[in-house]
């Protein structure tokens, strides 16, 4: 029986949360476009086979630290725990089921012991996913990864019997970087004449370095920059791999995912939550920090705003699933109004996202009928609460509009996830205090608060920062012509 025309492979090591989109979407339009195609969420199926309690026994040996031991207990008690609804309601016990699994998970330290591996981060002690030459040995199999039983033992035999006439793996965060490297150079070995794509994010990030490199350390025959549909589609009905080891071309963009390949029952989530999106890339692409508008990984694309609701309505039918994560990098302003114009199309839905402080959103009675519409949460990069910087940024917020939304958020009963970060170059202690004073004053109207430290793409341009003067940083900054940032130089005097 002849196999799929393209198998698509999610790798490790992502969030086990919700199926992955770009699978998902990829996935569809092959199959509209009349290809034979397959999927397998492969970070889901690490965590669920390298979790099993035989698997933990032998990789934690015959005297586990204690706490180790107890955790290898629980991972039966925490999986069921994270799966269901009681999860949602109490912080605590959902924070305690995650650290049993994250403790079990210190049991594969690899080879040398020097990897980390829990639910939301991988660190090869090693081997540096910036390094052409680590990215290598792991492509040739010269060094493995945590991964290495599962793709040997479980995930390579799968894909044989499938007999795929193409395979392709996305990668669209670091930490799947050396796990997507093993497990392509061990399918080039193991399924010879069958050729071996790679995309995502991650690929796309590094478009101008890998132009220049060739594909020499590459363990695939072809990389793809950006929307993949219409290549990988051309490639699965037989044409031609012509045009070089690289490929880019965005004109085909599917916003109809397919998740029929993702068992969503076993997803680690109180209950199943479907990502998708009504755009591709950012309809702003002017913050001075951003990837997206100095290195895009898509150009901007939007789907109809006004069909947008019932595209919803129509996965939850499908699905049997009533949570949806809206994983645009800002829902414009159309999708918002027409989710809050949605009416019985979103009746019983839930939905969260990021969306920026446009002025749409200083008016109570949008705050309302989008709560009205099921959405729970708001995800907001305020970044700074000075104006000043945020002006230097181009953010194109003003924290007096900020200060007004969040209010109206509370007040019609969406939570907000606020994003900060601190570092950006030139911001004085003037105004980091003026970010504490805001978020001190609103408190109460943000529920959740992600503080970080700016990174800065080796691409951006920012006033008084030599451009493309400035070193990397140690770690996962290191790398030479992989790296993904330059080092923002430390403020003096505070």
């Amino acid at each position: 029986m002849a196999g799929p025309d393209l198998l698509l492979i999610h790798p490790p090591a992502a969030r086990p949360a919700e199926p992955p989109l770009g699978t998902a979407v990829l996935l569809s339009h092959l199959r509209r476009a009349g290809a034979t195609a397959e999927a397998i969420d492969a970070n889901l199926e690490s965590y669920l086979y390298l979790l099993d309690g035989d698997r933990l026994a032998a990789a934690a040996g015959p005297a586990p630290a204690t706490a180790l031991h107890r955790a290898m207990k629980n991972v039966p008690r925490a999986l069921s725990f994270l799966r269901s609804p009681a999860a949602g309601r109490s912080f605590p016990r959902y924070t305690t089921a995650a650290r049993h699994l994250n403790t079990a998970l210190s049991a594969y330290r690899g080879a040398r012991g020097r990897e980390r591996w829990t639910l939301g981060d991988y660190v090869h002690g090693d081997l540096s996913e910036f390094s052409p030459r680590d990215l290598s040995l792991a492509a040739s199999g010269k060094a493995g990864t945590v991964f290495s039983g599962y793709f040997r033992d479980a995930l390579l035999p799968r894909v044989e019997r499938m007999r795929p006439r193409g395979v392709a793996i996305s990668v669209n965060y670091r930490h799947q970087l050396l796990p997507a490297f093993e497990l392509a150079g061990l399918l080039r070995r193991r399924l010879t004449g069958v050729p071996v794509y790679g995309g995502g994010g991650m690929f796309t990030s590094w478009k101008r370095s890998l132009r220049g490199m060739g594909l020499a350390f590459l363990p695939f025959d072809r990389v793809g920059f950006g929307p993949g549909e219409s290549v990988l589609a051309a490639a699965a009905g037989g044409a031609s791999a012509g045009g070089g080891p690289f490929f880019e071309d965005g004109e085909a963009v599917e916003f109809f995912p397919d998740f029929g390949f993702a068992p969503l029952r076993e997803y680690l989530s109180p209950e199943p939550v479907l990502p998708v999106a009504a755009t591709r890339g950012c309809y702003w692409r002017r913050c001075r920090f951003c990837p997206e508008a100095v290195s895009p990984v898509h150009p901007y694309r939007a789907a109809d705003a006004g069909t947008f609701p019932a595209l919803l309505r129509e996965l939850s039918d499908r699905y049997g699933v009533r949570r949806f994560h809206l994983a645009d990098n800002a829902i414009p302003v159309a999708v918002l109004r027409a989710m809050a114009d949605g009416g019985s199309a979103l009746r019983g839905l839930s939905w969260h996202g990021f969306a920026r402080f446009e002025r749409e959103l200083l008016e109570p009675g949008f705050a309302s009928a989008l709560a009205a519409s099921g959405c729970s949460m708001l995800q907001l990069g305020l970044e700074s609460g000075s104006q000043p910087l945020l002006d230097r940024m181009r953010k194109g917020t003003r924290v007096a509009d900020a200060s007004k939304i969040l209010s109206n958020l509370a007040r019609a009963g969406i939570a907000a996830y606020v994003y900060v970060m601190l570092g950006a170059p030139g911001e004085t202690e003037t105004d980091a205090e003026r970010t504490r004073s805001f978020l001190a004053a609103h408190a109460g109207e943000i529920g959740f608060l992600n503080l970080s430290i700016l990174n800065l793409p080796r691409e951006a341009s920012w006033p008084g920062l030599a451009e493309g003067g400035v070193p990397p940083e140690r770690g996962f900054q290191a790398g030479g012509p992989l790296r993904l940032y330059r080092r923002v130089p430390v403020s003096d005097g505070w």
